[in-house]
């Protein structure tokens, strides 16, 4: 038994379709001193997607984490961040460098703590399929790799240390079937443009789309979309005028190829689970996102906003996805099966034939009644013909019954035979 258990489950590993695997993030150590926010350590968390396409731009992100402000920062004040300078093995720039830029929402008090907002940078990626893009911090402790500048003041930041020491992100193509995922990064914000502490927010999604298998031109085709919040300290909260009734996710993908319209986006919706206000908002666990082509060809996809609320038009959160470095999904359209876009049209030929005269005919025709009468057997029921359709039903019992009988004769008689040998 223990032998089929141990065989059954390495059939069932072995058998389990591959999943990529994550990247871990890279977290450089810095120290940062002068301006608003000065501090002996800070640790920064450098993001980078699951896998990145040959040829294509890839997002990676700079998170921080609290600071404590050295003193006081008004409300509305300015931020900007840059630096946290990357050395690229199989991609350029190098080193890559990120930047991020927002206000402070409301003012800190000295000794508060402050979060100042996350970088992106873009890398182009010239690494081969089977490859690897590899990232690692400059470590030259005595140059200035990263700066916060908050209300014109900048605080300077020098390396320090970093775990691991750099990260490696496989290469390879995307689309093709789906099944792939793509870390987005989505800038959410109230459709009010402001007033909510929790906006305008960063949010990373980890977006899976699923081509359809086949496809035909002039049919609608469905692609299901689905999105997991990728970090646990993120999260996506409902503002204060959020509707609690009946609220919906909207997403939209982009798609070309195959006689798309270049506009509107395609654009799927799910309803949300109960919301409350101030709490996080749990996505739906897919959304289906119907095209129809128009002709033979490949069609390509990538992701698109999102928005939440009642209407897509008149959201009360819009995220807006990046415009470089998605990942594609493509799949193929046949030729058409349905009905054409336009009905073939047919000219007749013998317009000016003349009608034929018609031919009636008179026949007369004689029936004789058959002369055939039914007969009811006696004793039996009013059956018409029924009476010689076949033999008397007794006949089959009594024959039944000699037979029975004769096989409890034969049994005695082989018995009593015994009996007497014995």
């Amino acid at each position: 038994m223990s032998t089929l258990v141990l065989f059954v489950g390495s059939v069932l590993a072995l058998s389990s379709p591959a999943q990529a695997a994550a990247v871990d993030p890279l977290k450089v150590t810095y120290k940062c001193t002068g301006g608003y926010l000065a501090a002996e350590s800070v640790q920064v968390t450098v993001t980078a997607p699951t896998s990145v396409e040959p040829s294509k731009a890839a997002s990676i992100k700079w998170t921080f984490p609290a600071i404590t402000a050295t003193k006081a920062i008004a409300a509305q004040a300015s931020v900007t961040t840059s630096g946290g300078d990357l050395t690229v093995t199989g991609g350029t720039p190098t080193p890559l460098k990120g930047s991020g830029s927002g206000t402070v929402a409301t003012a800190v008090t000295t000794g508060q703590t402050y979060t100042p907002p996350e970088m992106t940078g873009s890398v182009n990626v010239t690494a081969t399929t089977g490859g690897n893009l590899v990232l690692a911090p400059v470590t030259t402790a005595s140059t200035t790799v990263l700066t916060i500048t908050v209300a014109s003041e900048a605080t300077t930041c020098t390396y320090v240390s970093a775990t691991p020491t750099s990260i490696s992100v496989p290469v390879q193509t995307g689309g093709g079937g789906g099944g792939t995922d793509d870390v987005v990064e989505y800038d959410c914000d109230v459709a009010s443009g402001g007033g909510d502490a929790d906006y305008p927010a960063d949010v990373d999604i980890k977006v899976t789309m699923t081509p359809p298998t086949s496809a035909a031109a002039n049919a609608d085709a469905s692609i299901t979309w689905t999105g997991v919040i990728q970090s646990t300290g993120q999260s996506l909260k409902a503002p204060t005028g959020f509707p609690t009734t009946s609220p919906k996710m909207f997403v939209t993908i982009k798609a070309t190829g195959a006689g798309l319209p270049s506009s509107p986006n395609p654009i799927g919706e799910a309803a949300l689970g109960t919301v409350t206000i101030g709490q996080n908002i749990t996505l739906p666990t897919s959304v289906t996102i119907k095209v129809k082509p128009t002709t033979t060809g490949t069609v390509t996809l990538t992701a698109g906003d999102l928005a939440f609320g009642t209407s897509a038009s008149s959201p009360a959160i819009k995220c807006l996805a990046p415009t470089t470095g998605l990942k594609t999904y493509t799949f193929q359209v046949g030729s058409s099966t349905g009905t054409p876009t336009t009905s073939p049209t047919s000219t007749p030929t013998n317009t000016t034939s003349s009608p034929k005269p018609t031919k009636t005919s008179t026949a007369t025709v004689t029936v004789t009644p058959s002369t055939k009468k039914s007969k009811t057997p006696k004793a039996g029921a009013d059956t018409g013909g029924g009476g010689e359709a076949g033999p008397d039903g007794r006949m089959f019992i009594l024959t039944g019954t000699a037979l029975v009988g004769a096989a409890a004769v034969g049994g005695l008689v082989m018995r009593r035979r015994n009996a007497t040998r014995g």
